[in-house]
């Protein structure tokens, strides 16, 4: 059995949890792991404390303190043991394929916005990819959303942006594209890697998946 993890990384609203479910409906015999349903206040909703606040009150939601690491890295470790058992075990049994059964080739989508600064995850990925947009276009996207708890005044600038550039810094081995390119690049990658998805570049964002599912597919033949 071959196993293949994917790390997709990136800034808030920089479309990595689209990227990855259009890779989980492309690529036979693959789960997303998202870092976002690891925070501690998903756990515990009800105690303020988990997620510390600055100086100015902004609650730090941006740091890895302020995610359930452990339980995440669990997981993944929960996968990479068994991922058929792992899949049946989330209620993916039926989206399982028997297109890659025979090569036993399961593919492990992690995406987050710290996943590549947290070391023992950030190490067991065989591909990553970054994905940024202008700080523009991220701030209006940030501002167009919804959120539980909503932002409060200034959180953008004085939070989540300067949050951004720091951890931004603190990452390594990153593989960064513009959107529509990792598109294409990301499918073709898994494509080539599976040899079972077609490519297609009909779309501007197929480029970025075209790309991993090209890489993922070299990785699993070697």
């Amino acid at each position: 059995m071959k196993t293949l993890i994917l790390g997709i990384g990136g800034m808030t609203n920089g479309g990595k949890s689209t990227l990855a479910r259009r890779l989980h409906q492309q690529i036979p015999n693959s789960c997303i792991i998202a870092q976002d349903t690891y925070f501690k206040v998903v756990f515990f909703p009800q105690d303020d404390s988990v997620v510390p606040v600055d100086c100015s009150g902004f609650k730090q939601y941006d740091m890895l303190s302020a995610l359930h690491m452990d339980k995440m890295i669990n997981d993944v470790d929960l996968w990479r043991k068994d991922p058929e058992a792992y899949m049946n075990g989330q209620g993916l049994n039926k989206e399982m394929k028997t297109l890659t059964a025979d090569k036993g080739v399961f593919v492990l989508i992690v995406e987050g916005f710290l996943i590549f600064n947290y070391g023992p995850l950030n190490v067991l990925f065989d591909k990553k990819y970054f994905m940024e947009i202008p700080y523009d276009v991220c701030k209006e996207r940030r501002s167009s959303r919804v959120y539980k708890p909503p932002d409060p005044p200034g959180y953008f600038d004085g939070h989540v942006w300067p949050m951004y550039l720091r951890n931004r810094e603190e990452m390594m081995y990153l593989l960064t594209f513009p959107k529509e390119e990792l598109l294409a690049a990301v499918y073709e990658d898994v494509c080539q890697e599976t040899e079972i998805v077609e490519v297609s570049s009909s779309k501007s964002n197929e480029g970025v998946v075209l790309h991993v599912l090209f890489n993922c597919h070299n990785c699993v033949q070697l």
